[in-house]
């Protein structure tokens, strides 16, 4: 389990099947096996270097996500694992993508804050509410606004320098991953 706070922006060495990212931060405590979030995909580490791991991508993977369209050079998202002291400052992500959305548009607002939109498969779109929580590419945000299969999203200064949304561009995909509570109260209450 993730909270969607990026705790470090990768760079990608290697792309395809396997991919091996350049970082630093979230290699302290990382061990062969383990999981780490890459925009917001949940992945296993397979091999560590002192300045590097690689994960390897099953064919579910690519198709779900945006992993598949990166390349040496790109940009990503970390986050290691949450331990049961951590302070869920995020929301409860679980790194597993629902689908991808993508950009509109990403327009400067004043004081450094942005606004983002964002196009959304039709069939997320009974799990995203106003004020509701949405995580693009393993990070967790506030929705300020859903209408016509478009979320629109405040982005505070911090997200944007600190995140690949500050590289991000009308046209790109990104990895969505819906509020599990939600899809979970829709079962239960679909059940007779």
């Amino acid at each position: 389990m993730f909270t969607g706070i990026v705790e470090e922006l990768g760079t990608v060495l290697e792309a395809g099947p396997r991919l091996v990212i350049r970082c630093s931060t979230v290699l302290s405590d990382l061990t062969q096996g383990a999981s780490i979030a890459v925009n917001g995909v949940c992945l296993t580490a397979v091999s560590i270097a002192p300045d590097s791991f690689a994960a390897d991508l099953a064919p579910e993977t690519i198709a779900r996500s945006n992993l598949g369209d990166l390349s040496s050079g790109s940009r990503v998202n970390l986050e290691r694992p949450v331990t049961p002291a951590t302070r869920l400052s995020g929301h409860i992500v679980q790194g597993h993508v629902d689908a991808t959305g993508e950009i509109v548009s990403l327009e400067q607002l004043r004081d450094g804050n942005w606004w983002l939109k964002l196009r959304v498969p039709g069939a997320l779109d009974r799990y995203l509410v106003e004020k509701g929580s949405i995580t693009l590419d393993g990070i967790s945000l506030t929705i300020a606004a859903v209408g016509g299969y478009v979320v629109e999203i405040a982005i505070i200064p911090h997200t944007f320098a600190h995140t690949t949304l500050g590289q991000a561009r009308p046209g790109a995909r990104v990895n969505i991953e819906v509020d599990v509570i939600a899809k979970h109260v829709e079962k239960l209450l679909a059940r007779p």
